[in-house]
């Protein structure tokens, strides 16, 4: 597949799939093309080539080549008028037989719009924008965790394990940080990559590209008056989108790892895998689905150590996509308690995510309460350290600074008392941070 990058609106890493040119660049069946263009006219009611081009994303040449077609089979005539506010194009309808081939491919599948991308043609680009050729630095990994207050050493193992692309563990108690670290990492991937619109395999269409989970990248504006021009570059039956990123939680099934087939539109959707292409996958929770956690790792031993998934169709056909995703899974619980050996050594860095010290503590501590609009009182912090952390063994973590400060303020609005911290508020905000323990009659 030919590539090339347009000025302007690409990074230097990732080159662009280039538009096909003629109907055989392509890499698609004169049949399915066809089907998708009378299927696109009929639903969409459009009659002008400039019009049907943006439709199914394609080059007007191409599409001109492709409406010809269908005219040389008497599926489409032109009307013979010329639309003068349109350039004068020649109007194209479908005729009675194109009509009839029309719903006739509705009720093979309902799908129209943007030619899908031949598999195979979409390996190589995925080979061209891969996570891992990504090289990300100190400073944007420091800058997408530019919110949170991290110890050097944990800096120093996020770093190669991201810039490696490979999958990463991170585990601690809760409260700590696994979360924001995990959505801080996928701030930080600064670049750009190209997202197909939808997939052709085998005769099937699996769409991809998914507003929820794909944010489109501002696309370049031609001036008119500029001799330059730098849109539809690029293939637009891709989508220039920021590197996705899937967050799943205690919702995540293994169904959700499957194409999900639509029999009412004949057509199939991506799974959250395939969508994060590129990009990262967070599992977040790890523990806290329904499934055990050693059989959803088990789904991800074969993506995860050869780079390729396995999808299966309706028919039961089995084939392989690329599988480019940093996965990063996030859990409460020790490895050892809810994977295998086998599985552990799948999974390539493993980092612990402990509570702060005392002395990152009271950084937190100081950056909440300015943000909150809270004065520090150093009675109250004295209080806090020297009688209340001492009852739980000193053990820090990262979310206690904000429950406690957005206690105190609940409580200072309620007795209708300006914004401050004093020992009393502390115990009264404490209280709320942990449940005792005790005996309740049912």
């Amino acid at each position: 597949m030919n590539v090339q990058t347009p000025p302007d609106l690409v990074t230097p890493n990732v080159l662009a799939p280039i538009a096909p040119r003629t109907m055989a660049e392509t890499g698609l069946s004169m049949v399915m093309m066809r089907d998708i263009l009378l299927k696109t006219m009929f639903r969409m009611n459009l009659d002008l080539v400039s019009e049907i081009s943006k439709a199914i994303c394609l080059m007007i040449p191409a599409t001109q080549e492709l409406v010809d077609l269908a005219r040389s089979q008497r599926l489409l005539e032109a009307t013979g008028t010329l639309h003068a506010t349109s350039g004068n194009e020649m109007g194209y309808q479908l005729t009675d037989a194109g009509k009839a081939r029309a719903l006739d491919a509705l009720a093979q599948s309902e799908y129209y719009g943007a030619l899908p991308i031949p598999l195979e043609a979409y390996k190589e680009q995925v080979k061209r924008q891969s996570v891992r050729n990504m090289k990300l630095s100190r400073k944007q990994l420091l800058s997408g965790m530019g919110h949170l207050i991290l110890p050097e050493d944990l800096i120093q193992n996020l770093g190669p394990a991201v810039t490696s692309g490979r999958s990463i563990l991170m585990y601690g108690p809760p409260g700590n940080g696994k979360s924001s670290i995990s959505n801080g990492i996928r701030d930080a991937l600064g670049d750009k990559i190209y997202v197909p619109r939808a997939l052709e395999y085998s005769g099937q269409v699996i769409t991809v590209y998914d507003p929820i989970v794909h944010s489109k990248a501002e696309e370049a504006v031609d001036d008119p008056s500029s001799l330059r021009r730098t849109s539809n570059r690029f293939d637009n039956r891709y989508v220039y989108c920021e590197r996705p990123s899937v967050i799943t939680g205690g919702e995540l099934s293994l169904e959700m790892l499957d194409l999900t087939y639509n029999p009412t539109a004949r057509t199939y959707q991506a799974p959250l895998q395939l969508k994060s292409t590129g990009g990262i996958f967070i599992v977040d929770d790890l523990g806290r689905q329904a499934e055990p956690p050693q059989k959803l790792v088990n789904r991800w031993i074969v993506p995860l150590e050869e780079s390729r998934d396995i999808l299966t169709l309706q028919s039961g056909e089995k084939f392989t996509v690329p599988f480019d995703t940093l996965v990063i899974f996030s859990t409460n619980f020790h490895p050892n308690e809810i994977f295998d050996g086998a599985a552990l050594r799948r999974i390539f860095f493993k980092i612990k995510i402990d509570g702060p010290d005392q002395e990152n503590f009271l950084k937190i501590f100081a950056m909440m309460a300015r943000k909150r609009k809270m004065p520090l009182d150093e009675r109250a912090l004295l209080h806090l350290l020297k009688v209340k952390y001492p009852t739980i063994d000193n053990l820090y973590a990262n979310y206690q600074p904000i429950f406690l400060i957005d206690q105190m303020i609940a409580i200072c609005e309620f007795e209708g008392l300006p914004y401050q911290m004093t020992p009393e508020l502390i115990d009264r905000a404490w209280a709320n941070m942990f449940v005792r323990d005790e005996a309740i009659a049912h």
